[in-house]
């Protein structure tokens, strides 16, 4: 008996719940598909479908053993791509997931050098604050902010994510410079507000080893990362935003750094891939071609001494975890979620 073939087509009688469909999609007689089962049966020694005249159903013994030929199939399956990969460059859908700032100003811009180099991967962005399932979704990798945490995820580290505490020209000729954090509550914030909960973050700083939360008043909040900037280029309130999205307004002086001494936290920025014995050649060439793209970004600013880049580590959660700009802010208050 084929084993290989065996477990094809069982899970194909499974997935269409039929074994007429099963056989015409593997454009086999149904006869030949209802023998391979009966010989896997016997073989096996157990009884994989209950099977009647209106419908099927798995046995405990056929829903184990269909979960393992998921997996061995699949492993299959890579394994031969990748061999094919090799002699004619990777190719098929690749579909990547960001925080939306990050995607359009670091991503986005430099995706036309990638498919130059890869033109038969056809490239799926998604820029969007909701939480990403990765295998629900079916989404190959992504790019996430915070600290990682142990799983059976797989994550990168490309980068540092950074924070400053700025306002316009305008707001410090009007309010002044606050020189300490003790100077905050005599100033004003454009403050920033979770969609999911309405909550308002608090702004968060080092205070040597420790992270200091402290609440800023205002008069506006919004829950957009471009609105946010904008609302700080006007002179509503002082704002805590990435660098990385402000660094050409404060080379210009549009926007002005404040506590210097008393920076946000940092938190590195990784890929995120799901972990397999044999990582897919799309996914492995993507995951090297951002890190190079990383490392050559004038917007980032890396910390290799507290931030150990090229190397993979697995976290937790994932398919909770959230990636917009409203949980970097909580991140840098929590200390807790990560992107």
């Amino acid at each position: 008996m084929d084993h290989l073939q065996a477990m094809r087509v069982f899970t194909r009688v499974v997935d269409a719940n039929s074994f007429t469909l099963a056989a015409d999609s593997l454009s086999m007689p149904r006869a030949t598909v209802s023998t391979i089962i009966r010989k896997l049966e016997r073989h096996l020694g157990t009884r994989l479908l209950n099977r009647s005249t209106r419908r099927l159903s798995l046995t405990p013994d056929g829903a184990s053993y269909y979960e393992r030929c998921v997996g061995i199939l699949a492993d299959v399956e890579e394994a031969e791509s990748s061999f094919r990969d090799r002699a004619r460059g990777p190719r098929g859908r690749l579909r990547i997931d960001a925080p939306p700032s990050l995607g359009r100003l670091v991503l986005i811009p430099r995706l036309c050098d990638f498919h130059h180099r890869y033109p038969d991967i056809e490239l799926v962005v998604g820029l969007s604050d909701r939480p990403v399932d990765m295998v629900q979704d079916a989404v190959d990798c992504v790019l996430r902010i915070g600290e990682l945490r142990d799983s059976s995820l797989i994550a990168k580290r490309i980068g540092v994510f950074k924070s400053v505490t700025c306002a316009a020209p305008a707001y410090l000729e009007r309010y002044g410079k606050p020189e300490t954090i003790d100077d905050l509550p005599r100033h004003r914030a454009v403050n920033y507000f979770v969609t999911r909960t309405g909550r308002t973050i608090d702004w968060s700083f080092k205070v040597g080893n420790e992270v200091v939360t402290v609440p800023v008043k205002g008069s506006l909040a919004v829950n957009d990362a471009d609105a946010y900037v904008n609302a700080g280029l006007t002179g509503f309130g002082m704002i805590q935003p990435p660098r990385y999205m402000v660094a050409q307004h404060l080379d210009r002086g549009e926007l002005v750094e404040v506590l210097e001494t008393w920076s946000p936290p940092p938190m590195p920025i990784s890929v995120v891939y799901q972990q397999s014995r044999h990582l897919s050649s799309k996914v492995h060439v993507f995951v090297d071609w951002i890190t190079e793209v990383f490392s050559g970004c004038v917007l980032m600013d890396k910390c290799r001494g507290n931030y150990p880049l090229d190397q993979d580590c697995r976290f937790a959660g994932e398919r909770a975890m959230p990636n917009g700009l409203q949980e970097i802010m909580e991140r840098q208050n929590l200390l807790e979620s990560a992107y």
